[in-house]
């Protein structure tokens, strides 16, 4: 079964077994919703099945209590591990949407000049749109937003983002 990081354990939350989430996920909302089936491990391949019982926001985190671990010794061991879930469960997007691991990967091209900026390698969710992280070596990272006149096509069978760079943006 292929699997899709969903979130990371960073920490617990008082006594009652919650888990504190940094969500890793285009829906977050969806991903952590009461009676959804997540996968926990330290890697894809050894992760174990575990169900949510419930999720909330809290501060930056997502809160997270799973079935059968209701008390803060129960998931010590978490910590640090990551939640995955399902290729299966994505939901459906409309034309022009994309997954966050559909993108990330993805070779950023400047349309102008043909030149290689680099890999997104994150995307940030800052709040108003997405700002995706492009690394290439020896340079600093390029801060991208995902908005229309920075990002003009994306060639997901070719692996490739073409874009165009504002001022100020080199």
């Amino acid at each position: 079964m292929d699997l899709l990081r969903v979130g990371k354990i960073v920490n617990t939350q008082g006594i009652k077994g919650e888990l504190r989430v940094i969500a890793i996920t285009d829906f977050p909302a969806d991903r952590f919703a009461a009676g959804k089936t997540l996968y926990v491990g330290t890697s894809a391949a050894e992760a174990q099945p575990v169900t949510v019982v419930s999720a909330r926001p809290h501060k930056q985190f997502i809160l997270v209590q799973l079935a059968n671990y209701d008390t803060i010794d129960a998931v010590l061991g978490f910590k640090g591990q990551t939640l995955y879930a399902a290729a299966t469960d994505e939901p459906p997007l409309a034309d022009g949407e994309y997954y966050y691991h559909q993108i990330i990967g993805l070779q950023v091209i400047d349309e102008e000049s043909g030149e290689d900026l680099g890999q997104v390698q994150e995307i940030l969710s800052p709040g108003a749109n997405d700002v995706w992280v492009v690394t290439k070596l020896n340079t600093p990272d390029l801060l991208l937003p995902y908005i229309p006149p920075v990002v003009h096509k994306i060639d997901l069978p070719a692996g490739k983002v073409y874009v165009t760079l504002m001022e100020g943006m080199r």
